[in-house]
Parts: structure tokens; sequence; C-alpha cells
């Protein structure tokens, strides 16, 4: 790998946000301004800190960074099953959910992979 923009991973996190942000431009304007932009930040959050800890020195930073965009995910994950119960979109959300889910498993092993590198 190159650069960052070579991971699997970053690009169907970067499918993700994209579909994140189609998403919550459908949300009613009062959901928008809450629950839509923390959506927003949350999806923005997961590449960035892919691309981030990929340019850090150490294998310990890039680990951080790997987990700190785990959590985006399982943010991300929590916020498309509030957007489901509580009837904000009436657009099928499980396939976005599978999604993070692979971008999630991709995203451990790559953070198991690294932290047996460094023992």
């Amino acid at each position: 790998m190159e650069t960052f923009e070579d991971l699997k991973v970053w690009q169907k996190s970067m499918l993700v946000a994209k579909s994140v942000y189609e998403l919550t431009q459908q949300f009613p304007q009062r959901h928008h301004y809450t629950l839509g932009q923390q959506l927003e930040r949350a999806s923005i959050s997961v590449p960035s800190n892919i691309a981030e800890g990929y340019g850090r020195n150490t294998t310990a930073d890039y680990i951080r960074f790997l987990s700190i965009a785990r959590g985006s995910v399982n943010e991300i994950i929590t916020q498309l099953m509030l957007t489901e119960m509580m009837g904000i979109n009436k657009v099928d959300l499980k396939p976005l959910i599978e999604q993070c889910y692979e971008v999630r498993r991709m995203l451990n092993s790559m953070i198991s992979t690294l932290e047996r590198k460094i023992r």
C-alpha cells in the first residue's frame, strides 16, 4: 500500500459517509440539525481517522486512530438504529447498517493484525 486511499476499509468508509449524507438530506429539518448533523460528523470521522492514522509515525498511533474510527462506526450504527426506531426516514437502513458492520469487521481485523505486529 502506498497511500491510505489504497485501503479497502478507507474506500468502504467513504461510501458509508456518502450514503449517510444522502440519507440525512432527506431528514425533516428539525431532525437534520440534531441527529442528522451528528450522523454526518461520525461518518466523516471514520475515513478521516483511518487516513490520519495511516500517516502517523508509529504502529501504536495507527492503532489508536483505527480504534477511534471503530468507535465512530459504532456511533453511526447506534444513530441509524435510533433513526429507524423514531421513524425519521422511510428508507430501509439495513443495507447501510450492514455496510457499517463490514467496515467495523475490517477495522477489527486491521487492529488485531497490527497489535500482533507490535508484540
